[in-house]
């Protein structure tokens, strides 16, 4: 009996979202984003601008990896420095829950339409 509701839980936690795995509030991580990351990233994460990478959709525990990084210097780029740095280590887990909570967009393939 005990190990059939074990295989019922297991697809139940399978199942939580990514952003709540990683320990962050998307609402708090909105705030963080809206103020510091929509002018480059866009408010949602699908920058529109190709320099700059889109964020949406992505897995959280990545982008608190790659914030970390920035903030400590293993990953250089001067401008993201300067924004990792002030972001503790809950903003980091926040803004990343955010990014993570929104579709992200996607090139279609276009049918193939050269003649045979």
């Amino acid at each position: 009996m005990k190990l059939s509701r074990f295989f019922l839980l297991v697809p139940v936690l399978g199942c939580t979202s990514l952003a709540v795995q990683a320990g962050g509030d998307a609402a708090a991580g909105k705030v963080i984003a809206t103020e510091k990351c929509a002018a480059c990233h866009g408010a949602d994460g699908n920058a529109t601008d190709p320099q700059y990478p889109r964020l949406a959709g992505q897995y959280a525990d990545y982008m608190v990896r790659a914030l970390e990084e920035y903030k400590t210097g293993s990953r250089t780029n001067p401008i993201m420095a300067g924004f990792a740095a002030g972001l503790s280590e809950q903003d980091q887990k926040d803004v990343a829950a955010w990014f993570a909570s929104q579709p992200g967009l996607y090139t279609p393939v276009e049918p193939n339409t050269v003649p045979n």
